[in-house]
């Protein structure tokens, strides 16, 4: 029986992948690269550390890396936050587990301020346990080192009670690092096929059908009969 669940944030508990991808890409016009918005969002899920050596030498980021940073930080800020809602049902699903005994931890690459904004967006104050956000990591996503603070704070469960949430390959790959199964979520605009190459033992489409199945098997959830050794499924989430 799960124990423990560990959420990422964006693009899981709010709709915020494309205003980050967005965010990025404009930012990248303004130091002189234009990349493609797809190119961008593919990358999505990784914070600036590991995003950024994706489209830049090294030498250009020694020269203007933390300036680009910084604008497309303003800049997301500014334009883009606003626009950011939470996916269905966050706060029902959050209530429901805690009421089974299920401790929650939020693990994202946001800053702390975002992170902040983005609880209160999903009214989910005071219903988990802890948060580790890019201040808490030397390193993001793919790299396991958010996913790390988070078990430390939850007191290192055993990796057989606890499992990851989360919307991108690199949530997955993160989590695999520290033997943490992987739910997937389909809401972050990842396809079924990468979140499945990346290492995600179930798919569900979005917060409201993790829901839906922990009403209708909490003892189970999410990983169904099979348990943790479970394959990834292969029918398409509701």
């Amino acid at each position: 029986m799960v124990e423990n669940i560990i959420f990422d944030v964006d693009g899981t508990l709010v709709d915020s992948v494309d205003e980050h991808a967005e965010a990025w890409r404009r930012a990248f016009l303004e130091f002189g690269r234009d990349v493609p918005f797809a190119h961008v969002r593919s990358q999505i899920g990784k914070g600036a550390d590991q995003l950024l050596p994706v489209f830049f030498t090294d030498e250009e980021l020694e020269r203007f890396g933390k300036d680009l940073d910084e604008y497309r930080a303003q800049l997301f800020l500014k334009e883009f936050l606003p626009k950011i809602r939470a996916f269905p049902k966050v706060r029902e699903l959050f209530e429901r587990l805690r009421e089974g005994g299920v401790r929650i931890a939020l693990a994202s690459s946001a800053k702390g301020d975002e992170l902040k904004h983005y609880v209160a967006l999903c009214r989910i104050e005071g219903l988990f346990e802890e948060a580790t956000s890019k201040d808490d990591a030397d390193k993001s996503k793919p790299h396991p080192d958010i996913f790390e603070a988070a078990l430390q704070r939850l007191g290192r469960p055993d990796v057989s009670t606890t499992g990851v949430v989360g919307d991108t390959p690199y949530d997955a790959i993160a989590a695999g690092k520290l033997s943490l199964p992987t739910v997937g979520v389909l809401c972050g605009g990842f396809s079924a096929r990468d979140l499945e190459a990346a290492g995600c033992r179930v798919l569900m489409k979005d917060p409201a059908e993790l829901l839906e199945r922990y009403e209708a098997s909490p003892r189970t959830w999410p990983w169904g009969e099979a348990g943790l050794n479970a394959a990834p499924e292969d029918e398409e989430p509701r």
